[in-house]
């Protein structure tokens, strides 16, 4: 009887576990699969990032161009091998560029939080001031990375000096002048208001560069040379500017008044720190704009104009995507010649002050859309720079006052004025081939001939006069 009960529980045992090892084997119920939604809080292509309360967007564009007698964005020839029209200078210059959009924000008891930024790699072919079979350069652009939060932004975006359309009324064209440029961005903190029914206000603080001053000229240790060039003797800043805008939003358009304080500190007297250096100054701008919307002319048709005086930031009116070029420099048909130093200020030897220069200029555009496929701008500008008696007088003691047999008058003062044109189709939805064409005009002050000098201009004689560039770009641009 025992054996039996023996075998009997044996066998229940060996059951029981076989029965265990195949139920280990059956497959676990997966979890359910959490699928990524869309987030219809901020507007179309956000999705909710998984497991997560924040919506993200990704987007950007992918864009291929030519440009004609011109620098990549239409950057119109003005100085260099390209302004004096040596065959050291390609006549063509290509880009391709992608650009990333990553847009997030989460809702929270203190407001939105978002983060946005703007990067891609580009690379260009076709050099400004050397054979055209020089190596191609990439490198990255990082346009905006910031983060809003409370009203407040911190990072790299446009400064809260910056208009609406940020340099680019209706132009491709990167050196549209007559108004500031921040495309590209600048490292900057700044705090908006929202007042209600369109009203808003911004104040904040600009890290110093490219992006808000151009150079300073000590003619002590370098005067400019007869094409206007000289070694920039800015001194390392020591403030921020301070920029803010008052801005009206409606729905006929826009008003904007926009300022700027800047800080303009000069190097060195001479080659050592014994010798001293000037006393820094702050100069300033103001910009006005408006846009009209609801033309006559046809729906989503508009104008954008905007006018700007500074005093010490000549960047501010003579605003580019890129660097504003410390001088301009072109040669029409190998005799008329226009050689012009561009300098926030001027100061010369042991004693002297920084003499700010003065600048103001206006810009705007017509946007018109012939049907849904077809649209057409025109746009220009006019500038002014302007340097005072004792800067007029410090730049035309040196070389580039110099005139062959003293013959002539020595001015630095200019007027630059642009004006072009440009038609895009879209075919399909973000997808558009541009055509842009841009005359400026160089209007200088300075008479008589001159002998350039170094490398291919080395003893040609010219006749100081007006001078004209004309420059073009053909795009094809896929937004997503």
């Amino acid at each position: 009887m025992s054996k039996i009960k023996s075998l009997v529980l044996g066998s229940a045992a060996a059951i029981v576990a076989i029965g265990g090892a195949q139920a280990a084997d059956l497959p676990v119920k997966a979890k359910a699969v959490e699928y990524v939604k869309v987030c219809s809080l901020y507007g179309a292509g956000f999705y909710y990032i998984p497991g997560t309360d924040t919506c993200i967007r990704i987007g950007g564009y992918l864009r291929a161009e030519v440009n004609f007698n011109a620098a990549p964005s239409d950057a119109t020839y003005l100085n260099g091998d390209g302004g004096l029209g040596y065959r050291t200078a390609g006549q063509y210059q290509t880009r391709a560029r992608i650009m990333m959009n990553i847009d997030t924000r989460t809702a929270t008891e203190y407001g939105v939080v978002r983060t946005f930024a703007a990067f891609g790699p580009q690379f260009n072919e076709g050099a400004t001031n050397a054979p055209p079979d020089t190596l191609g350069s990439g490198s990255m652009r990082v346009e905006a990375a910031f983060v809003q939060f409370a009203g407040f932004t911190f990072g790299r975006s446009a400064s809260a000096y910056a208009l609406p359309w940020n340099g680019a009324p209706g132009n491709l064209n990167s050196t549209l002048m007559g108004g500031p440029n921040f495309d590209a961005g600048v490292n900057n903190i700044q705090y908006t208001w929202q007042f209600g029914n369109g009203v808003s206000a911004s104040v904040g603080v600009d890290q110093q560069g490219y992006s808000n001053r151009v150079g300073v000229a000590n003619v002590a240790i370098s005067t400019p040379d007869i094409f206007g060039a000289y070694t920039n003797a800015y001194a390392a800043p020591t403030a921020v500017d301070v920029v803010g805008n008052i801005r009206l939003d409606q729905a006929w358009g826009l008003l904007q008044l926009s300022a700027a304080g800047h800080q303009v500190t000069g190097n060195y007297y001479g080659t050592t720190a014994l010798s001293g250096h000037p006393s820094d100054k702050w100069g300033f701008a103001v910009t006005g704009a408006l846009q009209i919307k609801n033309l006559p002319t046809g729906p989503g048709d508009d104008i954008k104009i905007s006018g700007t005086y500074s005093e010490g930031g000549l960047r501010y009116v003579l605003g580019q995507s890129g660097n504003t070029p410390m001088n301009f420099a072109a040669l029409n048909g190998g005799f008329t010649f226009a050689g012009l130093p561009i300098a926030d200020a001027v100061y010369g030897g042991a004693g002297s002050t920084l003499q700010l220069t003065k600048a103001y200029g206006f810009n705007g555009a017509f946007n018109h859309n012939w049907n849904r496929n077809w649209s057409s701008s025109v746009f220009g500008s006019w500038s002014h720079v302007d340097y005072n008696g004792a800067a007029t007088t410090a730049i035309c003691a040196g070389a580039y006052g110099a005139r062959v047999g003293g013959v002539g008058t020595c001015n630095p003062d200019f007027n630059i004025s642009q004006l072009g044109a440009s038609t895009t189709w879209k075919p399909v939805k973000d997808l558009a081939f541009i055509a842009e064409a841009t005359w400026v005009h160089l209007d200088q002050k300075n008479t008589g001939q001159a002998t350039l000098t170094g490398g291919l201009s080395a003893g040609r004689v010219v006749t100081y006069g007006n001078t004209d560039s004309y420059s073009g770009i053909l795009r094809v641009q896929r937004n997503f």
